[in-house]
């Protein structure tokens, strides 16, 4: 029985451009963002709300990134009864609001990205930008 295990992390520098490219596609877009990264522990790394964006999807955007690096998957895939669930018992740390992505290198967990104050697709997007700009695996 192993004693440990090795993990991955995120550096702060990572993370920065992560937020900062995902901004960069969401000003492309026209469409202002609140972007959250966080560490395979949902502990927030980098978080942005630009200009414009609604100020309660930092909420949503954060219980994304969480979410995403909870369940190591995409958001919005539950069944609602599920999702009801368990956001209910997470007091809203849980969400299935589409616009989370789980942020892997190699296959192996290291943070979330959560993305909203758009529409799901247009969350998604922003998301697989910041992805691309690390060299994480596309999702």
């Amino acid at each position: 029985m192993a004693m440990f295990r090795e993990t991955i992390t995120l550096t702060h520098d990572g993370a920065l451009k992560a937020v900062a490219a995902g901004a960069a596609r969401a000003v492309t877009m026209g469409v202002p963002q609140c972007l959250v990264v966080v560490d395979a522990s949902g502990e927030v790394l980098a978080s942005l709300r630009m200009d414009g964006a609604r100020f309660l999807s930092m909420r949503t955007a954060q219980a994304k990134a969480r979410t995403a690096a909870s369940i190591n998957a995409a958001t919005g895939g539950m069944a609602f009864e599920a999702a009801l669930s368990v956001g209910i018992a997470s007091q809203g740390g849980v969400t299935n609001l589409p616009g989370g992505l789980p942020i892997r290198f190699g296959g192996r967990l290291a943070g979330g990205i959560g993305v909203g104050s758009g529409t799901g697709e247009q969350d998604f997007d922003v998301a697989h930008a910041a992805l691309a700009a690390v060299g994480a695996d596309v999702i």
